[in-house]
């Protein structure tokens, strides 16, 4: 897994306890909520495509996760809350970039 950049957060599919998250399609479903959240907003056919500020992925140890960039907190911060408490409801583990707080 590359190391996150001070402008993201990496939400882990790894619970604080170890476990793994389940569903297994959590990362996907995570963004796909997100996905209208967008540069220059939603625009017909955005539906079929994830935000470029929140990125379900697969870290280096096969584990799934969902790439957060702070651009979201900029446009809405109601939809970073939204991620961030996620996690923190969940006890995923949580990966933070320098620069974020």
């Amino acid at each position: 897994m590359s190391s996150p950049s001070a402008h993201e957060v990496w939400i882990l599919g790894l619970t604080v306890g170890g476990q793994t998250f389940r569903p297994s399609d959590w990362a996907e479903r995570l963004a796909g909520v997100m996905s209208s959240f967008r540069p220059g907003g939603a625009a017909p056919g955005d539906h079929l495509s994830y935000s470029p500020w929140c990125v379900p992925t697969t870290n280096d140890a096969g584990q799934k996760c969902v790439i957060v960039h702070v651009d979201l907190r900029a446009a809405e911060v109601m939809a970073w809350d939204f991620v961030l408490n996620f996690a923190r409801d969940n006890q995923l583990q949580v990966v933070k970039g320098a620069l974020v707080p």
